[in-house]
C-alpha cells in the first residue's frame, strides 16, 4: 500500500528551480545527497524519466531490480531506484500523490500506430524526446540508451488477472514526489505530449523541477 508523505524541504532553499513546458525536455545532474522534487502543476500529467550513473552511463534505472527488491509493480515513498548493476541510484523520501507507473514505458511512433492509427504516427512521443535530450547532452549515448523509464504520475494500474491497462490519472494540481540520489545521476526527462491516452487527461501541462543540495 502506497504512503503518503509531505516535504519538509522550502523552494526558498533550493539551489535550483525550473519550469519544464509540455512535451519538452529536460536534463540535470543530481549530485549524491541532493533531493530531486517533480512538481504536477496542473495535474495528470505524465513525466517519463530516466536515471543514468553520472560517471558511467552504462549503469543505468533498471525496471526488473527496482521491482523484484521491493516487489511492487508502483513506486511509492519509500521506493529505492535501482540500477541494472542492482545498486540504489535514488531514494524516494516525499510523495504527495500516492504511486508512479513503471509498466507504461515511454509512447513512441510505434506505438502510437499500434495503439490508435497511423496518421498518428508523426506525432511527438517521448522516445523522440529522450533521444534528443541523450543527443543533445552527449556522454556517448545514443538511442540504444533509451532504456525502460518510470513515468511519474501515471496511472496504469494491474488487474488480477495480471494486464493493465492506461487509466484517467491519480493526481493533481501541486502533487509531486522527492527523491534524495544515492550517487551522483543524470536525470533525463521527457514531459509527456502524448494526446492520445488519457494519462494526462488528453491535455499536455508543464511541470516543474526543483533541486536542493545536501544537508538542505
Amino acid at each position: 500500500m502506497s504512503t503518503l508523505t509531505a516535504s519538509t524541504l522550502a523552494e526558498s532553499a533550493a539551489r535550483l528551480v525550473e519550469i519544464v513546458p509540455a512535451g519538452d525536455y529536460w536534463t540535470c545532474v543530481v549530485e549524491k545527497g541532493e533531493t530531486l522534487r517533480i512538481t504536477d502543476l496542473k495535474g495528470n500529467q505524465a513525466v517519463d524519466t530516466i536515471f543514468f550513473n553520472a560517471d558511467n552511463t552504462d549503469e543505468r534505472y533498471n525496471a526488473n531490480n527496482t521491482l523484484r527488491e521491493q516487489r511492487n509493480v508502483y513506486i511509492s515513498c519509500g521506493t529505492e531506484i535501482r540500477s541494472n548493476e542492482n545498486n540504489v541510484m535514488l531514494r524516494v523520501t516525499a510523495d504527495t500523490c500516492g504511486r508512479h507507473d513503471t509498466l507504461g514505458s515511454a509512447c513512441s511512433c510505434e506505438s502510437n500506430t499500434s495503439r490508435y492509427a497511423l496518421e498518428k504516427r508523426c506525432m511527438h512521443s517521448c522516445r523522440d524526446s529522450f533521444l534528443k535530450a541523450i543527443l543533445d547532452r552527449g556522454h556517448g549515448m545514443d538511442k540504444r540508451d533509451q532504456v525502460c523509464n518510470i513515468n511519474f504520475f501515471m496511472n496504469v494500474p494491474v488487474n488480477p488477472e495480471g494486464g493493465s491497462n492506461f487509466e484517467d490519472g491519480i493526481s493533481e494540481a501541486g502533487k509531486y514526489v522527492e527523491l534524495r540520489a544515492e550517487m551522483d545521476v543524470l536525470v533525463v526527462v521527457s514531459n509527456c505530449p502524448q494526446l492520445n491516452n488519457p494519462c494526462n487527461a488528453y491535455d499536455p501541462t508543464p511541470v516543474k523541477m526543483t533541486v536542493w543540495e545536501k544537508g538542505a
